[in-house]
């Protein structure tokens, strides 16, 4: 979902940097020997790591501050059609990604047991929902429907459950609607943290981030702009953990005190990065994170299948990644630092790709 033209550096830079930590966090050599900071909070609190996804999020938004005006002179049936469009074949990538090697043992995987919602579903979904309403309602109408949205979701999550793993709302709805068998299961239960409850709040990010664009587009890159977008940025913060006091900041839950942590935190960051890629012209460093930024999705997927192909390939009785992680890299440099370099590894040579598709001017957009 990337417009290359009339573009702000800050933002591809901003794009890329979150793939390339995504992609990092999403690939340890050995999850029981990786740094605290790249592993997700175990259910209530924050890590870095817990901040990928939500930016995500918020950076597909500033990407529809740019392709959205072209919506404008759309009728609404245009409109819808090409939402639906781009929403089903983002949310089928996801759902292939997940079916993805397809057999196990020259057998067709079974569709009854392959997880429906995800990553990319999710985004899918955002997209959609955030769409529609930027479409059709004003700015200041977007804002009081994603604190409705927020504070709605705080009422449901403890109107019909509690916040713990296995009685909370998200978990009933995704049993009650699609089954545990096609539920994500890396709780050692059944319990999605990309369901669809959940993604209700996750909404916000994404129109937060449409916002910040446009605002940014409005004003330009200047120093009342970067003011103004620090201060909403850690106004969100501090609301963010005052709401914690009420509703635990929970990544796996969505919770509405996250959202605002980490919408916060992303409003904070792009206004550093446009003081000093933007106005600075410090950006000696940046073409590294671009070549990631310009191709987001792609270079995303890519990762993701490279992963589970290494791990499809048997290696003397394990698999390809266990293989190469603990041969390779844990080996020498021992289970910390070398599940950090095996992910580094990962990461660089989707970066590696990305660079031979930038240099051939190669975009891929759905």
């Amino acid at each position: 979902m990337s417009e290359l033209k009339n573009r702000y550096l800050s933002l591809d830079v901003f794009r890329g940097l979150d793939v390339a930590l995504m992609i990092v966090v999403n690939s340890p050599g050995n999850g029981a020997t990786t740094f605290a900071p790249l592993n997700h909070a175990s259910w209530n609190g924050f890590t870095l790591t817990d901040l990928v996804f939500p930016t995500f999020l918020f950076v597909v938004g500033n990407s529809m501050s740019f392709s959205m005006k072209k919506y404008e002179s759309m009728g609404s049936g245009a409109v819808f059609k090409k939402v639906f469009k781009r929403t089903a074949i983002i949310f089928l990538l996801g759902f292939l990604m997940y079916w993805f090697p397809f057999f196990d043992d020259g057998h067709l995987k079974p569709f009854a047991e392959t997880r429906i919602f995800g990553v990319l579903q999710r985004i899918a979904l955002c997209y959609m929902f955030a769409s529609i309403i930027l479409h059709f309602v004003k700015s200041k109408t977007a804002i009081w429907l994603s604190l409705i949205f927020l504070v709605a979701y705080h009422l449901i999550l403890i109107g019909f459950g509690d916040l713990t793993l296995t009685g909370n709302a998200v978990l009933k709805l995704d049993e009650w609607l699609i089954g545990p068998k096609h539920m994500y299961h890396g709780e050692g239960m059944a319990f999605d943290p990309e369901g669809l409850l959940s993604t209700l709040p996750a909404i916000v990010n994404v129109i937060i981030g449409f916002l910040a664009g446009k605002f940014i587009q409005k004003n330009g890159q200047n120093f009342e702009t970067i003011a103004k977008l620090m201060m909403v940025g850690f106004a969100l913060v501090f609301a963010g953990l005052a709401w914690d006091l009420l509703l635990p900041i929970n990544k796996k839950l969505w919770t509405s005190s996250f959202v605002l942590l980490t919408c916060g935190i992303d409003l904070v960051a792009i206004a550093t990065l446009i003081y000093f890629l933007d106005m600075k012209k410090t950006k000696g460093w940046s073409y590294f994170f671009e070549v990631f930024g310009k191709n987001t999705l792609f270079i995303y997927l890519l990762s993701e299948l490279f992963v589970i192909t290494l791990f499809s390939i048997d290696a003397n009785g394990s698999s390809l990644y266990r293989w190469i992680a603990e041969n390779i890299f844990i080996s020498w440099s021992g289970g910390y630092m070398g599940s950090l370099l095996f992910a580094l590894w990962i990461m660089l040579t989707c970066w590696a790709v990305g660079y031979f598709m930038d240099k051939k001017g190669i975009y891929v957009k759905v």
